[in-house]
């Protein structure tokens, strides 16, 4: 059994006429994902009390652009097409996948779901030819009853605010696999599968994606209010979440997400301008202008003070000798040369370790060289070693931690005289032999 590509669309009324037995599905209603497909019969057919189930050798198919058929055999998918053109069925032939839109994916699936039956030669008695809808399933729409966490990052202020998204707009989705749509949601269909039966399942199954999908899209820096024109990300996001049900197992795809607005509570809002203000402030030239225009404000509240002008700028002057800002000495901040911000670091942690030279050249943070595999060198000064923890000792234990000095610490030795101290990792001050002062010059190299 397999289906052999005849001819274009083009021709299929002429078939239609020469060939006993034919199927067709003329138009598929925007609404219908799938219609179960019925024999019409040409005008050389004796056939004219066949049943709909049993296909004649010889018969007809014809898939028209935007739609895809599959050929069910005792409940088992034995042929595919999705690509438009006309079909001769032969029970002679192997089956046969005609697809060349859906690539190795489709091909996969059909392999994996078809088994082939053997009837010694003979056409099984119960054959289906269903059509698929597979344009844009366009008009879904939705909208958050309740409202969606949402994470505004200010990076450049190191601050985040958590808030409520409320947000409606519009999706659509196409079939991307018909054998995992048939075999997993519409099944054995009588006549024919409207998108209604799905709907409610989509939307809920949308909506639920979007928490995780709004927390993946605010950690990328997107603001809530950019979420309208940024269909892309959104897509992408949703995507990711509703793969996993949506394309694996149901054979659909999201195609489109259109969010037509994204709002939150008053309350956030203030709280949000409350904070940019504040911010703005940060800069001390935005903070002079602030106080300039404040400072006008209060003159013109002054001059309406029912107890005279006088009063009210006696108040401002009070104000300002009391500790208020000055915008003047504001100013002249802001044409100061700003510092760069130096990195602050890590609370908790210990400080970053200091780079150091080993002897085969290589410079290293760590306590051995990735170069020769060489310790990094002990520290020493006048007083003695350093430990890690940044205490000065003379013996072979750090006071403050306990740690053992390192071995392989460089040895002391006058280089006047060469008297060797008897601790030569802790030398005196001065060599007991000529009184030279012990300096680094004194280290064995």
């Amino acid at each position: 059994m397999g289906l052999i590509k005849a001819a274009l669309v083009g021709a299929s009324q002429t078939l239609a006429d020469s060939w006993l037995e034919f199927f067709v599905c003329e138009s598929i209603p925007t609404d219908c994902l799938v219609v179960r497909g019925k024999k019409q019969l040409g005008k050389h057919s004796s056939n004219t009390k066949g049943n709909d189930n049993v296909i004649t050798d010889g018969s007809g198919i014809v898939v028209h652009e935007g739609q895809a058929m599959i050929m069910v055999d005792q409940g088992v998918v034995t042929e595919i097409a999705t690509e438009p053109g006309v079909y001769k069925y032969e029970t002679g032939t192997a089956p046969s996948i005609f697809s060349s839109t859906f690539g190795a994916g489709l091909k996969a699936t059909f392999k994996e779901m078809w088994e082939r039956i053997k009837y010694g030669g003979s056409a099984a008695k119960d054959q289906r030819v269903y059509f698929f809808n597979m344009k844009e399933i366009l008009d879904n729409k939705f909208g958050t009853q309740n409202p969606v966490p949402f994470r505004m990052t200010y990076q450049d202020l190191g601050r985040s605010f958590t808030v409520g998204v409320r947000c409606n707009g519009i999706y659509s989705y196409k079939i991307a696999d018909p054998v995992l749509f048939y075999v997993n949601v519409c099944g054995n269909v009588t006549d024919r599968y409207m998108r209604s039966e799905l709907d409610n399942q989509l939307k809920s199954e949308f909506l639920d994606s979007l928490q995780p999908a709004f927390a993946a899209i605010s950690a990328s820096g997107i603001r809530y209010d950019e979420l309208p024109g940024r269909q892309r990300e959104v897509k992408a996001a949703i995507e990711t979440e509703v793969n996993p049900i949506w394309n694996e197992k149901r054979g659909l795809k999201i195609w489109t997400v259109n969010i037509n607005s994204a709002t939150i509570s008053e309350e956030d809002t203030k709280r949000i301008q409350e904070f940019e203000d504040r911010a703005w402030n940060r800069d001390p030239g935005n903070a002079a202008a602030t106080l300039v225009e404040a400072q006008a404000q209060a003159m013109q509240n002054a001059a309406n003070n029912p107890n005279g002008a006088a009063m009210g700028l006696f108040g401002m002057g009070m104000a300002q000798q009391m500790g208020g800002a000055n915008a003047q000495g504001l100013f002249g901040m802001a044409q100061q040369p700003q510092q760069p911000v130096q990195p602050t670091p890590p609370t908790g942690g210990a400080p970053a370790a200091e780079s150091w030279k080993c002897e085969c050249g290589a410079t290293n943070t760590g306590k051995f060289c990735p170069t020769c595999g060489k310790p990094k060198p002990v520290q020493l000064t006048a007083d003695g070693w350093v430990c890690e923890c940044g205490a000065v000792n003379k013996g072979k234990f750090c006071s403050e931690c306990g740690k053992k000095k390192p071995e392989g610490a460089p040895l002391y030795k006058c280089d006047k005289c060469g008297w060797e101290p008897e601790d030569p990792f802790n030398p005196p001050k001065f060599c007991a032999e000529c009184g030279d002062p012990f300096t680094d010059d004194d280290i064995v190299k």
